[in-house]
């Protein structure tokens, strides 16, 4: 199957079945024009929906409650479905991007739909299914944004996916505190396809930008104007993670302060 023909299957799905479809064999010889999705069919009750003050995640003191729990991992497989959603939105978007660069994308969204299959699958060993709370636009928001190939990564690969190199060890720390080793665990096989993620994005930064600018100039110029570094770290930061993901030590050192 063709990339396009995939990419315009996932955002036309109307069921979770053809959302996380993945063919045995992946081809990119019909790229085609650049076709931009208004938004992506969502299945019966996971369309998106206006997000209010009440509906935050769950307090850290409230992790005991393995409720509570689920309901973090619901939130996280709704990200996690977007990142699907926007994947296929950038293959459909750059088609005259480098060939090994859409592949890469292609593989990185094959494993974020391994990452909502293990979210669901957990969820439901804890009473819950996937859609039984609120789904929110939140980074589809920003696809009017990803213009060129290197809007896309500086925002999905080094900024939403950046952030989880802090956000997935956290919150796999507290389930593990409270007795949740699997979700604990779970968190890690995150945390460990993110800092590859992470990579993707750090590598074609470097590869496309032009070689007179610094790579942390040409990551914050490329942010949608309401969006900062900030957005790219957690509570507590991980440097280590950083390091693994091939993030220079400058960048650290910025990033850590902002």
């Amino acid at each position: 199957m063709e990339l396009r023909e995939w990419a315009i299957r996932v955002l036309g799905a109307d069921t979770l079945e053809e959302k996380l479809f993945c063919p045995p064999e992946l081809t990119d010889n019909e790229p085609g024009t650049p076709l931009l999705w208004k938004e992506p069919t969502r299945p019966p009750g996971m369309s998106f929906q206006r997000h209010t003050r009440k509906e935050k995640l769950p307090a850290f003191h409230e992790h005991r409650n393995p409720d509570k729990r689920a309901q973090c991992l619901h939130r996280f497989a709704g990200h996690e479905l977007l990142a699907v959603e926007i994947m296929a939105y950038a293959l459909l978007a750059f088609p005259n991007a480098p060939k090994h660069f859409r592949k890469g994308i292609a593989n990185t969204l094959k494993e974020e739909q391994g990452h909502v299959r293990l979210y669901m699958a957990r969820m439901e060993e804890m009473g819950l299914r996937f859609g039984d709370f609120a789904l929110y636009k939140h980074f589809w928001a920003h696809t009017p944004f990803l213009t060129t190939p290197i809007r896309y990564i500086s925002v999905m690969s080094l900024t939403f996916e950046m952030a989880n190199l802090d956000f997935a060890p956290l919150y796999g720390k507290s389930f593990a505190r409270c007795g949740d080793t699997q979700s604990a665990a779970l968190m890690q096989t995150i945390l460990e396809d993110e800092i590859r993620h992470v990579s993707f994005g750090k590598h074609w930064l470097t590869k496309l930008k032009d070689e007179t600018r610094t790579e942390w100039d040409v990551w914050v110029e490329n942010l949608p104007p309401l969006m900062t570094p900030k957005r790219a770290k957690g509570f507590i930061y991980h440097e280590d993670h950083r390091r693994d993901a091939g993030i220079p030590d400058d960048w650290n050192e910025k990033l850590k302060i902002f």
